[in-house]
């Protein structure tokens, strides 16, 4: 015979019983409540729109809490131990990359990345971008540097077609891209479903066999950060936007692909390496880490869900997860903000300690081979250098462009970043050899690099004059631009 519970207990039960019912019918009534609110948000739009909607204002009305966290990304006041919110010069406190990118618009200028907000202010300023309507000559960039700044990209390649908004001159675009990184560069402005607006993404895709429209919720908010935050090229004539995953995305595998079409983003001006500069690939990167493995997306992390009034919605706010700790890392990992802070710190100091050492090596290699050049080299001699000096820089490069792999990856990062250095090593070492043979046995004489403006001045470039030519624009040519734009009343909506 069962054992029969004594009174108090079957009372005890009883009221633990009615809790438990009560927290779920709390649950519930939350979740209702929350799915109430976003059938309502959706039924009763203010705004009804399809397409791309390059005005991001037209979004407020609807969608309130995600507008407004948005707009916070014009806040530039975030800063951590590695890099922040604001816009930082790299290259003063980098000298030696200045170097690194001799013969590339890169070492005129180069700063941490801020906020979506200013992506388009920030592309105008850029010394890199040069100064149409001041200089006379070639631009020094195509259209297709304006892909990933804002949702008038996407309308005007419907409107003019993708083939020409590429291979338009950078200038071409001024007056029609106003609107900066927004709504409809990652959601279908009629059903707000995550949706990517570039072509290259699904073009990369769909040369491997796969279908973006296929990927799941959750790969999608990764997705929609990669259609923009990946390492890419410029190919052709057209300067058509391609991404070179077609044999992988790894460091090696896209070097495979660049090698396999004899590719060259520019050769460098000292030791005349063909080199590759890789762009940002920040997704490639973070797949390669422990989070992409484990399916965290990007969203996770750098756009954290907000609980506000019985409504769960997703912070628009993008920035570093170090910002939010409570809201991103303390959602998994249960030890303190400032524990989890140092482990990230510690893993970038760790990364951060070999590429200085990556950075001196190379850039040493790099004038070595100038002066080798100097002494007579011949084609064939230097011809095993150069390849060792594309490899260096190629994974230096990688590992660094997209500014937050040493936390993405840092095992992977580590790894490249050695790599990197022992090919530099080995460009050092056969250097020697070849001014040995041209009766050079001493140690080469290296410059003043130890600033950015002696580095600059070192490559032979004049940066009074860009400086110059670039305030002119601003002040001239950009106000133009708004002025026609403002004028011409400009539709939006397509």
């Amino acid at each position: 015979m069962a054992k029969q519970l004594k009174r108090w207990q079957g009372w005890l039960l009883f009221g633990g019983s009615m809790v438990v019912v009560f927290i779920l019918g709390l649950l519930v009534s939350s979740l209702l409540e929350r799915r109430a609110e976003v059938v309502s948000i959706f039924n009763n739009r203010k705004v009804q729109m399809e397409g791309i909607i390059a005005d991001n204002a037209k979004f407020e009305g609807d969608f309130p809490r995600e507008y407004e966290t948005w707009r916070q990304t014009a806040d530039t006041t975030f800063k951590s131990e590695f890099n922040g919110s604001a816009a930082v010069d790299v290259l003063a406190q980098r000298p030696n990359m200045v170097v690194l990118w001799a013969g590339y618009a890169f070492s005129w200028e180069y700063n941490t990345p801020r906020g979506h907000h200013h992506a388009v202010e920030d592309l105008r300023a850029i010394l890199r971008t040069g100064a149409p309507g001041v200089t006379e000559g070639k631009e020094p960039q195509p259209g297709t540097c304006w892909t990933c700044k804002g949702p008038d990209v996407p309308r005007l390649m419907k409107e003019h077609g993708i083939a020409a908004f590429y291979e338009a001159k950078w200038s071409q675009w001024g007056d029609q891209v106003m609107s900066s990184v927004g709504c409809s560069d990652c959601h279908d402005a009629k059903t707000m479903d995550l949706k990517p607006a570039r072509p290259a993404l699904y073009e990369a895709w769909e040369r491997v066999g796969k279908d973006v429209n296929k990927a799941s919720h959750q790969e999608m908010r990764s997705l929609v950060c990669a259609q923009c935050h990946v390492e890419y090229y410029f190919k052709g004539d057209q300067k058509y936007l391609t991404f070179p995953q077609d044999s992988g995305i790894t460091v090696e595998a896209m070097e495979k692909y660049y090698d396999a079409m004899n590719y060259k983003d520019y050769t460098h001006a000292l030791s005349r390496a063909p080199i590759l500069k890789a762009q940002h690939p920040g997704y490639e990167v973070h797949k390669m880490g422990i989070h992409g493995q484990r399916g965290v997306s990007c969203a996770d992390c750098h756009m954290p869900y907000i609980s506000e009034g019985g409504v769960k919605y997703t912070d628009h706010h993008i920035m570093s997860p170090l910002a939010h700790i409570d809201r991103t890392c303390q959602t998994c990992h249960r030890q303190s903000a400032e524990t989890l802070r140092q482990n990230v710190y510690e893993r970038q100091r760790k990364c951060n300690e070999i590429r200085n050492r990556v950075e001196q090596e190379l850039a040493t290699a790099h004038i070595e081979a100038k002066f080798a050049w100097d002494k007579g080299a011949t084609e064939k001699e230097m011809e095993p250098v150069l390849k060792l000096l594309r490899k260096s820089q190629w994974r230096w490069d990688f590992a660094v462009a997209s500014h937050g792999a040493s936390f993405h990856a840092p095992q992977e990062v580590t790894r490249i970043l050695s790599h990197s250095l022992d090919y530099a090593s080995q460009a050092r070492l056969r250097i020697s050899k070849v001014l040995a043979q041209h009766g050079f046995m001493g140690d080469v004489p290296m410059p003043d690099i130890s600033t950015k403006a002696k580095a600059q001045a070192y490559i032979g470039l004049d940066m009074k004059q860009r400086h110059a030519d670039k305030e002119k624009f601003l002040k001239t040519v950009v106000p133009q631009w708004v002025k026609k734009a403002q004028a011409a009343g400009r539709i939006l909506e397509i």
